[in-house]
């Protein structure tokens, strides 16, 4: 397994959440770039959303988490950055797929709807996965 820097960013919703995750992605060998938020202070998901894209499209990270209440908005925030695929995963097996059928580079996760257990599944999942590639690839292509 390839180490990488693995980007983490919240809201305030997905604060509690992304704290715990920290150690689950720290215990795999990988580094990781903690883009905030640093509380459960009131906080907007897109400033968040925005950071993980920049982390990712810089080269900063390889891989990004993004957290918030629902997952939907920070989600909806990194898509809007080019060279970002970031997929809603709710269980172990989406965030797999998202990452060998469809590339993505960023797992948000819906931290009012998932428990902590699925959490870490979904993140030791999509980490560990790669993209297959070969009749992926051209679909993939298409979303660029």
């Amino acid at each position: 397994m390839t180490l990488m820097t693995i980007a983490i960013a919240s809201d305030h919703a997905g604060y509690a959440l992304k704290e715990q995750l920290k150690p689950c992605i720290q215990s795999m060998g990988h580094a990781l770039l903690d883009l905030g938020t640093d509380s459960t202070d009131s906080v907007d998901y897109p400033d968040f959303g925005h950071a993980i894209a920049q982390a990712i499209t810089s080269g900063q990270a390889t891989l990004g988490i993004a957290i918030c209440g629902s997952g939907i908005g920070i989600s909806i925030a990194a898509n809007r950055h080019a060279g970002i695929r970031c997929a809603l995963c709710h269980d172990g097996l989406s965030a797999q797929l998202a990452r060998e059928h469809n590339n993505a580079n960023v797992l948000a996760l819906g931290a009012r709807l998932i428990g902590s257990e699925t959490a870490r599944e979904c993140v030791t999942r999509f980490i560990e996965s790669n993209f297959l590639g070969e009749r992926h690839q051209t679909r993939v292509d298409k979303l660029g």
